[in-house]
């Protein structure tokens, strides 16, 4: 008979922040945790301008070792013309802690027999992508979950439970094995509106006595790069800039992640209290309209919420011609607000605009001392050239710079703290710069090679 064991593997988030592509193994179960896309694997080879070819399938991306040269994972179509052949599934599944891309974004690439295990909201998020934009993430059998299901395969069983994050839909894992129980968490935050969920999923971590825990390490870093704001700090300030710009009868402008719902719910109560209408893009009120689908979410509806306005670029004919637009833009054209009016009503709005979209402040021209809330991570460093862009847009329309922010990223205390109560048996550092640190807060710290097998 063969050796039963359990034994992990890493082939992303080693060493980096994102890109998480764990492979499980207990006997004679083979799963994925995540299966995302690095920030920065590749650099080397590709940039904005440079960017693997779609027409070849995975062949860039298995030239560079950008993707794991695994067989029995990806499909047919995807390996044609590569130097890896086809084999049937080998998998058993992959387990999505949540829709950002650097956990998510490559399963697109894999056989479309293996299931894709994931929340409930995280589900609504990959198919409002995929009917929006670019991003494919291929047929697979979707099997969703929520706090409280437990996944068996084989003799392996998924524990998902809730976590707050910077995106809804976001759990960690208990995996229990035949060695013992396994903590991934995936990626978390205790500082943020929905911090019981994180801290139930600690607690439950705990009672388990782990064999092993995988975490993520964002924030583990000797200086932090980031103001340590809380949602609550970050809707506090918006309001003072809405008062500001309120008592001036300027605009306000703003960006955020484009799927950070808790942050859109601070923009929405903003607006709310200053008296005027939230603007977002049809990308936007689109997502929204299938996350409202969710009634645990509890987030506005763009067809009935009277502060939910939405934001029409002119396209082809240049006249808001309802066939200038996609069919899935078409529904919110009751709601449409123009660059004219924007114009005409500053004191109206409170305005989102993405990076890509600053070619409409050409249109909506705000006046001079206008407010612009960044409400992202600071930029890395100076040498940052989209963040110096943008500079350069503020400061040609003449627009105040806001930096409003609160990570989705658990600080290092937080985390030193979590560990400590959790106590594992071996810690596994991913999704982090600086895997050393975690030595200084256990005894047991493995720092992951791409590749190599860790034994349970």
């Amino acid at each position: 008979m063969p050796i039963e064991m359990v034994s992990l593997r890493f082939y992303g988030g080693v060493g980096e922040i994102g890109g998480n592509k764990i492979l499980l193994e207990d006997g004679d179960t083979r799963v994925w945790l995540d299966f995302g896309q690095s920030f920065s694997s590749g650099s080397e080879y590709y940039t904005d301008w440079l960017k693997p070819r779609g027409v070849n399938g995975l062949g860039d991306y298995l030239e560079f070792d950008l993707v794991p040269k695994v067989k029995g994972l990806y499909s047919r179509e995807m390996l044609e013309g590569s130097n890896l052949c086809y084999e049937e599934p080998a998998f058993d599944g992959v387990f999505l802690s949540h829709a950002h891309f650097d956990h998510a974004n490559h399963i697109g690439f894999i056989d479309p027999a293996i299931p894709v295990y994931l929340g409930a909201g995280t589900k609504l998020f990959v198919k409002a992508m995929e009917e929006t934009g670019p991003t494919r993430y291929g047929e697979h059998p979707y099997r969703t979950f929520r706090t409280g299901h437990r996944i068996r395969l084989n003799d392996t069983e998924f524990e998902p439970i809730h976590v707050d994050h910077s995106i809804p839909g976001a759990y960690g894992f208990i995996i229990h094995t035949s060695e013992g129980s396994i903590v991934y968490t995936g990626d978390l935050r205790v500082h943020g509106p929905k911090h019981q969920m994180t801290e139930e999923f600690f607690e439950a971590a705990a009672y388990v006595e782990p064999i092993a825990m995988i975490t993520e390490g964002t924030r583990m870093e000797a200086k932090s790069r980031r103001r340590n704001l809380s949602e609550a700090h970050v809707l506090q300030g918006v309001k003072e800039v809405c008062a500001e710009a309120s008592r001036e009868g300027k605009s306000i402008l703003y960006t955020h992640g484009p799927r950070d719902m808790d942050r859109l719910r601070t923009f929405h109560s903003a607006a709310e209290s200053c008296g005027r209408s939230m603007v977002v893009n049809t990308k936007t009120a689109y997502l929204l309209s299938r996350l409202v689908e969710d009634e645990h979410l509890d987030l506005p509806n763009p067809a009935i919420d009277d502060l939910v306005s939405v934001y029409y670029k002119r396209k082809k004919s240049g006249g808001y011609d309802d066939r200038d637009y996609y069919l899935w833009e078409r529904p919110f054209m009751g709601k449409m607000v123009t660059s004219e009016e924007l114009r005409g009503k500053p004191g109206d709005f409170i305005v989102s605009l993405d990076f890509s979209s600053f070619t409409e402040l050409i249109d909506i021209r705000p006046e001079i001392g206008s407010h612009f809330i960044y409400s992202m991570s600071e930029p890395f460093g100076e040498e940052d050239i989209e963040a110096q862009v943008l500079q350069n847009w503020l400061s040609h329309f003449g627009l105040r710079y806001h930096q409003l922010h609160a990570s989705g990223h658990i600080s290092r205390p937080e985390l030193t703290e979590a560990i400590r109560a959790i106590k594992p048996a071996r810690l596994f550092p991913v999704h982090t710069e600086n895997p050393w640190m975690f030595n200084d807060i256990h005894g047991n710290v493995v720092q992951p090679v791409v590749g190599e097998t860790y034994t349970l």
